[in-house]
């Protein structure tokens, strides 16, 4: 369990979106100052001044996808990996990196509360149509971008990573995975896209049936095409100094990565 001191770590950084980017960890700053966005292919919500109409419909459909296509399950699975017998009682907090909607670290408490676990989310969301979103959902909401995590280190129990770090280049993504094991008491869950050949006809005949937008669906595709395979994930994770790194595929063409940041 997070002693006192930590847990009012955590709840300092919600105060405002200059105080935030402000305090973050001069270290951290300086690792995440240079991340770059993937060459292969745009997507919509990488821009920070897409239409904020545009973007929350495009979060209620990745709301749906999480739901229907196996975002919520690839995001369970690996904290039921990071989770032990020991921990029912207690109150772990979890930082969602790039939150979008917050659906994921809402539907995480949920989840660990029916395990005996009070899951406390705390989350980081670059766009602030986003942020307004999670913050109205009730989740502790971040303003910022995750070039400058604003954690100290062994700050939070978990960290959660679904669908952002096929947003970057290679480089970008190790200096990101490896700023959140710093943060990371216990451990660190990604959960991303598995590119395969079919995933991508997969995701456009996925996306007509379940009524999304046209531009989610072609954000989508490039997401899959963005995406890894088990073996490039695990490499990404290798390089970011992760060397116990467990990686496997998850249903709707996911891919869940994680490992422990405590010697467990």
């Amino acid at each position: 369990m997070a002693g006192r001191d930590e847990r009012r770590e955590t709840r300092d950084v919600t105060r405002t979106a200059s105080d935030e980017t402000a305090d973050g960890p001069s270290s951290l700053v300086s690792r995440l100052s240079s991340l770059r966005f993937s060459s292969i292919g745009t997507e919509s919500l990488d821009d920070a001044g897409t239409d904020p109409v545009l973007v929350r419909r495009m979060l209620a459909d990745i709301v749906v996808c999480n739901r229907w296509l196996g975002g919520t399950l690839a995001m369970r699975f690996g904290l039921a990996r990071l989770l032990q017998d020991s921990d029912r009682g207690r109150e772990l907090t979890l930082f969602d990196v790039g939150t979008g909607a917050a659906d994921l670290p809402r539907d995480a408490r949920r989840w660990a509360e029916r395990r005996g676990v009070s899951l406390v989310p705390l989350a980081l969301e670059r766009i602030p149509a986003a942020a307004r979103v999670a913050r109205d959902a009730g989740v502790p909401i971040v303003l910022g971008c995750a070039s400058a995590l604003p954690l100290g280190p062994k700050s939070v129990d978990l960290v959660l990573l679904s669908q952002v770090v096929h947003h970057l280049d290679a480089d970008s993504a190790v200096r990101l995975l490896a700023a959140s094991s710093t943060i990371a008491r216990r451990g660190v869950i990604v959960a991303d896209l598995h590119r395969t050949w079919f995933a991508a006809p997969g995701f456009r005949l996925a996306g007509a049936m379940l009524g999304l937008h046209r531009i989610t669906i072609a954000d989508g595709v490039t997401s899959v095409q963005r995406g890894y395979t088990t073996s490039e994930l695990r490499a990404l994770c290798v390089r970011a100094g992760a060397t116990n790194v467990t990686v496997a595929t998850s249903f709707g063409s996911r891919v869940v990565a994680w490992w422990r940041t405590d010697g467990g």
